[in-house]
């Protein structure tokens, strides 16, 4: 099992930026896909960004491609989520998610609040 700590969550201004963290750890961080997703409120969880597991082909929805960067670094547990340009509809708690190749199971961690004003 994993356990992940999402941190870096805040209020801004629309144009601003803010970079979410995610801590692993319970295993070895280097077998995992990790993704981050967001749920605004009212609406379903969605898909934001996500990157397998050596770093590789990172993939980003459409409403964030080009303004949002995900980037991991094995060695210290992490996955970022670099925001940029910032609009008030990224509005969201932001959720990490780890899973393993080949295996349904999904770890997720509790979330981090971003909101951006108009």
């Amino acid at each position: 099992q994993v356990q992940l700590v999402e941190s870096g969550g805040g209020s801004i201004q629309a144009g601003g930026s803010l970079s979410l963290s995610c801590v692993a750890s319970g295993r070895t961080f280097s077998n995992y896909h990790m993704a981050w997703y967001r749920q605004a409120p009212g609406k379903v969880r969605e898909f934001v960004a996500t990157i397998n597991h050596n770093g590789a082909v990172p993939n980003y929805a459409d409403s964030v491609k080009g303004r949002f960067t995900i980037s991991r670094d094995n060695a210290k547990n992490t996955v970022d989520l670099q925001m940029d340009s910032l609009k008030p509809e990224d509005t969201a708690i932001y959720y990490c998610k780890a899973w393993l190749p080949f295996d349904a199971t999904e770890y997720w961690g509790k979330g981090t609040q971003v909101t951006v004003s108009s």
